[in-house]
């Protein structure tokens, strides 16, 4: 597909989810979130409830408020660094190049808070700013095509993320239904694990101050290409979000 396609598909995609004018104004984003799942089990890392959370539109620079303990702040900033901040700003533990941490057994077992900080970060900002980030220099967007599902038509592309973002995985695949919302992307958590493969569902959108966002997202594993109905490695809802 020529390349005006793919910019005019993108600019759809960001139209129908608030538009460019209301974003450009937005520097952060916090939401109040819960989140579960078979992850969380699987980690040794306690779920959250209504947790408020505040997402950088500008860089990947993402907080979780009142964590890992009431009065603490878990940090991440971009792939650089992770940490937990006491009352008073103060630095409690921090751990640099935290995505290099990633390896060797102990990961496996389980995870520490800034373990999880790192993931459940990155993920997270990941999450609130999609589509807008597919303004951002860099994204190559392939394999523009139409999905034909008992639901409807889904518009599918690959894309690939610049090397600088922290994500999942470099390359991902999104589907929109036929009033361009995102209601699918599919990626492989590598930070998890190479066989990592989701297919993460979103659902119950709202508006938010003219942002429209997702409310209801379910992730699950993938078999051969396929997404499973069981079980629900990581659940999200978004209880309330705020433009600031």
């Amino acid at each position: 597909m020529a390349a005006i396609d793919t910019k005019t598909i993108i600019a759809e995609i960001i139209n129908a989810h608030g538009g460019e004018k209301i974003w450009s104004g937005i520097d952060w984003i916090e939401a109040e979130i819960s989140a579960w799942g078979f992850l969380f089990k699987a980690k040794h890392i306690p779920v959250l409830k209504h947790l408020t959370v505040r997402a950088s539109t500008k860089k990947p620079h993402f907080m979780f408020v009142d964590y890992p303990e009431q009065g603490q702040t878990g940090e991440l900033i971009w792939d650089e660094e992770v940490r937990i901040l006491g009352v008073n700003g103060e630095v409690l533990q921090s751990r640099s190049n935290p995505r290099d941490s990633f390896k060797g057994l102990r990961r496996i077992l389980w995870w520490d808070f800034l373990d999880f900080i790192y993931f459940g970060g990155y993920a997270t900002w990941n999450y609130l700013v999609t589509p807008f980030i597919f303004s951002r220099e860099g994204f190559v967007f392939k394999n523009i095509r139409t999905l034909h599902t008992a639901d409807g038509d889904l518009l599918c592309f690959d894309a690939t993320f610049p090397d600088d973002l922290p994500t999942h995985c470099r390359t991902q695949t999104f589907y929109f239904d036929e009033n361009r919302l995102l209601r699918r992307l599919d990626y492989t958590a590598e930070v998890v694990g190479s066989w990592a493969h989701a297919a993460h569902f979103c659902n119950e959108y709202r508006d938010f101050a003219g942002l429209k966002m997702p409310t209801h997202r379910r992730v699950r594993p993938m078999l051969f290409n396929r997404p499973l109905s069981s079980p629900t490695l990581v659940g999200i809802e978004i209880h309330d979000v705020s433009l600031q």
